[in-house]
């Protein structure tokens, strides 16, 4: 068994925690770390970078439990103990899921054959982090104080602002945050609609990813890394989640968006100025 490889997955689980939930690209991120750690071969680690994120938002329900069965109930009957409009939730995620189903579903092998690379994650790193520096500067009016009020036409533009986030380096997160303060969400709802609205995409694509290209597992080690790096994902995740919403509830994103230019910079620095040659 190869520990170097097993602590490797443990690095991109952490990699995978940390970044799922922030404005600053996990995917970007995961595919940085592995080619900086030679992590796995690139069919192998193109499955890791998708199939890895099942663990964060396996936290994301296990935090939100009460309150996500609340929105299922409700969606079903009509009826919830502790909302107003038992439908509106799970009708909004309904609605902005669907647009990034549709551009995933159709397109998805093509970006993972030619965007999934250091370069792409780079230059959408720096143009996520400007586009974050023009929206906090934005004069704001809030129309949806609590991610249950979030109506139908703003989950549409959501979910629209989350097919960008299928480019790697765009960030899921970012699009969706930064989209909603855009259209007059609160920073606390933006986080937690964000949050739950990654639940059908990101189990969606797992599982259809981990059903398509499972043969490039061919050992009972490939499957031990990926289980480690998902459950290490899930236990950072938890600890993440609601520093974040702690932390939008009364800061705004300028630091990430300085984090992503500067990640940027210093990785097309190393392909261009040092001849830095990445992997696949």
């Amino acid at each position: 068994m190869d520990i170097i490889l097993l602590l490797q997955a443990v690095i991109m689980g952490i990699v995978e925690g940390i970044t799922e939930f922030l404005p600053i690209s996990s995917t970007g991120y995961l595919i940085l770390s592995a080619d900086i750690m030679s992590f796995w071969t690139k069919e192998k680690v193109d499955l890791f970078v998708v199939v890895v994120q099942l663990g964060a938002i396996l936290a994301v329900i296990y935090d939100y439990w009460g309150r996500l069965w609340q929105a299922l109930i409700g969606l079903i009957t009509g009826q919830s103990e502790t909302m107003a409009n038992p439908r509106q939730l799970g009708l909004s995620l309904i609605i902005a899921t669907i647009p990034v189903m549709i551009v995933g579903f159709t397109f998805a092998d093509q970006i993972k054959a030619y965007l999934f690379n250091p370069i792409v994650v780079a230059i959408m790193l720096i143009i996520g982090g400007l586009l974050i520096f023009y929206v906090e500067k934005r004069p704001k009016t809030i129309v949806a104080k609590e991610a249950e009020d979030v109506s139908f036409k703003t989950a549409l533009m959501i979910g629209l602002f989350q097919c960008l986030a299928l480019i790697p380096g765009t960030s899921r997160s970012g699009a969706t945050i930064i989209g909603a303060l855009w259209l007059g969400v609160s920073r606390k709802a933006s986080a937690e609609f964000s949050f739950f609205l990654g639940i059908p995409v990101i189990v969606g694509a797992g599982l259809l990813d981990l059903l398509k290209h499972h043969e490039v597992l061919t050992s009972s080690e490939d499957w031990l890394v990926l289980a480690i790096g998902t459950v290490v994902s899930f236990i950072v995740a938890l600890l993440c989640i609601r520093w974040l919403v702690a932390w939008v509830s009364r800061r705004d994103f300028t630091i990430f968006a300085w984090l992503r230019i500067v990640t940027g910079v210093v990785v097309l620095l190393a392909a261009w100025v040092f001849g830095y040659q990445f992997a696949g």
